[in-house]
């Protein structure tokens, strides 16, 4: 059984029956039919259907917007964002899908070659709940505009989403099971998302989650040779250089960290601060995180909605009271407050040394640490410091600058003057322990794709 609890009030939204494995094995043979169908279809018949999912999701943004802050905290108009941004990459990929896939002319001394772009078949997503329409259609707007099908085995604390976003593509005119959802019981979840992963049907898989989740579900990927795309944790670094706009940098900082109460992978969760701007830089940051609305995430006023899970929530409280043992020092928040759900309020350490907890894992919710550099050089060293490198952001009024330390930096993507966020047009992912592969863009679509060679002699 799977039971859904809203954060907020501890209660319970819904309960779910899992699917047994009789009921998951019909699941993937009518994907793997559906996806026979599907591949046959031209690129202008996918737009068709594309295009009419990114109208379905505007047109009931308010009921999903509402459904994702119930199940998950998530502040309403950030859900909302969310809901939007799921109907843009629609958008954007019933656009361009066409021409990122077209044939390639290649001259082999005379003879003509070419390159084709051909659909594998159906993809498993294990999809996170923290972005739980978002993650979804990053990963399949791309996937099925290749002409691929689409399982997902989503979080179960988001079944409700899980099940209204399988709704939106039924609506939407694709092909009867050619998106799929598989409800799978928290307590048998490894063995049979093995199990699914080693099924004829399924040619490759999309994980976005914990680095420990994409360690075991690339292991068995890798058993299988079957291939995968990782977007894993992230710790990142946000650099603030001494010339820089302070009050921007605040800004895009705190922005950062308390996007989702700071339950992103892409969220800034180290503050490398310059010598001569930190005692300033931290005070903005203490007076303004201090002064953040923690509650009910329905309420327009509020700007921290709680940690999605109890489990969750201890665990960063945990890894806050460690690192605070170990000698850190909290300059606000770093106490559960005494009130219903699972919140945690804004907080802020410094003292942060490296083997502390909030030094070297990824801390998901809305912890900050500031660290202290005294040239761009330590500020790089300290940065690359971490088994993680998805995100990164540099503060500086020189650009040239700016761009040296960001070519310097571990990760998958870096943002200059402005917070880590995924774009369509942008590819998205990560080095290191945060992943490999990337969604998005051209480079995310042909991710899941034959990359053939023809040979026309």
């Amino acid at each position: 059984m799977i039971v859904t609890i809203n954060p907020a009030t501890e209660e319970k939204i819904a309960s779910y029956s899992a699917m047994s494995a009789g009921e998951i094995e019909l699941v993937l043979e009518a994907a793997g039919r559906a996806a026979g169908h599907w591949r046959t279809f031209s690129f202008a018949e996918r737009k068709v259907c594309m295009q009419r999912l990114g109208v379905l999701l505007r047109e009931g943004k308010d009921e999903y917007a509402a459904l994702i802050t119930k199940e998950m905290g998530k502040p309403l108009g950030q859900a909302s964002a969310e809901v939007e941004k799921s109907a843009w990459v629609c958008d954007y990929y019933a656009e361009h899908a066409a021409s990122f896939l077209q044939p390639e002319e290649v001259d082999v001394d005379g003879i003509q070659g070419l390159v084709t772009f051909d659909p594998l078949g159906v993809i498993l997503g294990v999809m996170p709940w923290n972005f739980p329409f978002w993650q979804v259609f990053r990963f399949a707007a791309g996937v099925m505009m290749a002409g691929n099908g689409i399982v997902v085995k989503h979080a179960p604390n988001v079944t409700g989403s899980a099940i209204a976003i399988e709704t939106l593509f039924r609506e939407a005119g694709f092909p009867e099971d050619l998106y799929r959802t598989l409800h799978v019981d928290l307590e048998e979840v490894d063995e049979m998302v093995g199990k699914i992963i080693a099924h004829p049907v399924i040619r490759a898989v999309s994980v976005t989650g914990s680095t420990g989740a994409g360690i075991a579900v690339a292991s068995k990927a890798g058993s299988a040779l079957k291939r995968s795309v990782l977007e894993l944790g992230g710790n990142d670094p946000y650099i603030v250089l001494d010339d820089a706009d302070l009050t921007q940098a605040v800004d895009h900082c705190i922005a950062a960290r308390l996007l989702n109460a700071g339950q992103s992978c892409i969220a800034a969760k180290r503050f490398i601060v310059h010598t001569s701007v930190r005692d300033e830089f931290l005070a903005m940051l203490v007076e303004r995180m201090s002064r953040k609305v923690m509650g009910d995430p329905f309420d327009p006023s509020v700007d921290l909605g709680p940690v999605a899970r109890l489990d969750l929530r201890d665990q960063l409280h945990m890894q806050v009271e460690q690192s605070r043992k170990e000698g850190a020092t909290i300059l606000c928040g770093g106490e559960i407050p005494d009130m219903k759900g699972y919140y945690y309020p804004a907080t802020v350490m410094t003292d942060v040394r490296p083997g502390m907890a909030v030094y070297q894992e990824e801390t998901f919710g809305p912890v900050a640490t500031v660290l202290e550099a005294s040239n761009d050089a330590e500020a790089v060293r300290i940065a690359n410091d971490s088994p993680y490198g998805l995100g990164s952001a540099v503060f500086s009024a020189d650009q040239a600058r700016a761009r040296s330390i960001a070519l310097q930096l571990e990760a998958g993507n870096c943002f200059i003057n402005s917070m880590v966020k995924s774009d369509p047009r942008l590819p998205f992912g990560g080095v290191k322990q945060s992943g490999y592969g990337r969604e998005l863009s051209m480079y995310g679509i042909r991710e899941f794709v034959n990359v053939k060679t023809l040979y026309l002699g």
